[in-house]
């Protein structure tokens, strides 16, 4: 791509990153402070945008100030480009694990916590004992907001859809299995269909829904399971099935797991198990971070070889 010089001469590269901070903040006080500069010269800064850009960009609403679809569409393709800059401009291309003193920001559905960090840990500690890791919960529809914000820098879940501005990476393919707790429900053999729709069920659904893709193979075959409690956290289960007759379907590799940990007893799903792929995710703009780089090759190797429940 060609660059115009005739295009940039209105063009101060301070307006885009005031900018930019007065859309995070959405505040001229509060992004005066950021930038260590007067409010005068933020509202100085604004005005020259909205005349460069011929949009208000920013206007009082009742929550302080909101943005205007342009510059929403702005601050979408800008920060990219700003975030290159600065990579190209101030970051160096080498990261050493062995020295470097770095706080990463993962976030994840707790499940894929329990089958993947123990690993991520692991090595993370081997290859670089003072990287230190914060992990957050997030779930297939938060995480591409996560990203927006800047609540993190590597998420790991399922991707029911992917904005063009996010990067993306499958990290294994998934099916579903069903636990029960022996002592609570005592079945005699393999679990059978009919076993699985005559007991009680508890769900995990980030929706509150009371089905899933199951109840929709069971509804083909004019079937339907009890499905009497919702949860958002798969952490609950264990204590839930201790407690209670009940079955519930989990991804196949915490089964596996649940199995070996929490005294549960995994079975096969009774009717052909839906699968789902698990990637890990980032933003376009992180791309040329070479510690972000090395964070992903090692959840890459600690995915390859985590239990997939096959």
């Amino acid at each position: 791509m060609t660059i115009s010089e005739r295009d940039f001469r209105a063009v101060d590269l301070n307006l885009l990153v005031t900018f930019l901070v007065l859309m995070r903040e959405r505040s001229v006080s509060r992004a005066a402070e950021r930038l260590f500069i007067g409010q005068p010269a933020v509202s100085g800064a604004l005005s020259r945008l909205r005349g460069l850009f011929d949009d208000e960009l920013l206007v009082r609403g009742v929550n302080g100030m909101e943005p205007t679809s342009r510059a929403l569409k702005l601050e979408a393709e800008l920060l990219p480009a700003l975030q290159s800059v600065q990579t190209a401009l101030f970051q160096t291309e080498r990261f050493d694990a062995a020295s470097a003193e770095r706080t990463f920001t993962l976030a994840m559905p707790d499940w894929v916590e329990v089958w993947l960090m123990p690993r991520v840990f692991a090595e993370l500690r081997r290859q670089a004992p003072r990287v230190r890791v914060a992990v957050k919960t997030t779930d297939p529809f938060q995480g591409a907001a996560m990203l927006e914000r800047h609540e993190m820098e590597l998420g790991v879940a399922t991707l029911p859809e992917r904005p063009g501005w996010m990067r993306s990476e499958s990290l294994a393919e998934m099916g579903f299995s069903c636990l029960h707790h022996g002592d609570r429900l005592r079945l005699a053999g393999p679990l059978t269909l009919q076993d699985y729709i005559a007991h009680p069920h508890v769900l995990v659904t980030y929706r509150g829904a009371f089905q899933s893709g199951i109840d929709r193979l069971l509804e083909e075959r004019g079937l339907l399971r009890q499905v009497q409690y919702t949860t958002q956290q798969f952490s609950t289960l264990p204590s839930l099935l201790r407690e209670v007759a009940a079955l519930a379907s989990v991804p196949a590799a915490l089964a596996e797991h649940w199995a070996d940990c929490q005294g549960l007893i995994a079975h096969p799903l009774p009717l052909p198990s839906p699968t789902f792929e698990i990637s890990m995710f980032w933003h376009a703009a992180k791309d040329k971070d070479p510690a972000l780089a090395w964070l992903r090759g090692v959840v890459a190797e600690a995915a390859l070889g985590a239990p997939s429940g096959a």
